[in-house]
């Protein structure tokens, strides 16, 4: 039997068992295979297996953006030299555009070949050879910072990319495990608008955005909320929850630190020369994202607190 006679369910099992360079073999067999070995279904298994941790819904918005402009404008406009709305450009002054927060060095084989039409084998491969810069947060010491990553076969690491004046490198050999999505879908620059300040009590975990002057992006930093200082904190009379006024715990910092305990208002911005900026707030509700926290505190306070 020709394995181009099994049923579909069948002969998809078979492909699902495929390496990706294997799977890229088998496409070239014929018409009917290249279709079925190119399919985004079959593609999305290899994405989740190694990008899953680190490419989320903003990267995949960005890949999107990409892969359909070649078609729009043509190849031959994007591969101007000075065109700065297509997928080329130096990485230097506000390239790449903040609104793309994304970057694209060679979009030359999208148009050339099927796989404009294969959206997930494009974008596995761009990752792979590292083509494609996208969006994703680095772990720094005791918080998340936002930058454009790209992978490096070479190495199995990443090398990163930060808006500062133009986009400068921000560090190479960076492994997997100090990288992450961004869990929401807002630039660094700008206010997260946050959708949980009134369920919030004492005990909860959250992420909270804080940068130390106006002029520069923010961080996503750990912390708890805490009690009212005329809060018993018995649990049965605790009225915190209702108060417009939040405690925000960073046990990053020492106790006695003015920087250990923070009174922030549910409502308005925040922001003094003395305490920095702080920006909007993400409850965290996986027991995975807080595992992962306690970790990075737990190493961070092996070393030197934060002062």
């Amino acid at each position: 039997m020709s394995l181009l006679n099994l049923p579909y369910p069948i002969l998809d099992c078979i492909l699902k068992l495929l390496s990706p360079m294997d799977l890229t073999r088998m496409s070239e067999v014929c018409t009917f295979l290249r279709d079925r070995c190119r399919s985004d279904p079959l593609w999305e298994l290899h994405m989740k297996q190694k990008w899953g941790g680190v490419i989320g819904d903003v990267a995949y918005k960005e890949w999107l953006w990409h892969i359909t402009t070649p078609k729009e404008k043509g190849i031959n406009q994007l591969n101007q030299p000075n065109n700065q709305n297509g997928s080329m450009g130096p990485f230097s002054g506000t390239w790449p555009m903040l609104y793309l927060r994304s970057y694209l060095e060679d979009c030359s084989y999208l148009n050339s070949s099927s796989l404009a039409n294969s959206f997930m084998m494009a974008l596995y491969f761009s990752l792979e050879n590292g083509n494609f810069w996208f969006p994703a947060q680095i772990y720094r010491g005791l918080y998340f910072r936002d930058a454009l990553v790209r992978y490096d076969s070479k190495t199995d690491n990443f090398q990163a990319r930060q808006q500062n004046a133009g986009w400068k490198i921000m560090g190479n050999n960076i492994q997997w495990d100090k990288l992450r999505a961004p869990p929401v879908d807002t630039l660094p620059s700008v206010r997260y608008v946050s959708d949980c300040l009134q369920d919030l009590k004492p005990g909860d975990h959250i992420e909270l955005q804080w940068k130390s002057s106006r002029d520069i992006p923010y961080d996503w930093w750990y912390a708890v909320i805490g009690h009212m200082e005329s809060c018993n904190e018995n649990e049965n009379f605790c009225r915190c929850r209702y108060s417009e006024t939040l405690i925000v715990e960073f046990e990053q910092y020492p106790l006695g630190s003015r920087m250990r305990r923070v009174k922030l208002l549910k409502n308005g911005d925040q922001c003094e020369e003395s305490t920095g900026c702080y920006g909007g707030i993400r409850k965290l509700y996986s027991e995975e994202e807080i595992q992962r926290w306690e970790n990075i505190l737990s190493r961070g306070m092996a070393g030197t607190r934060v002062k």
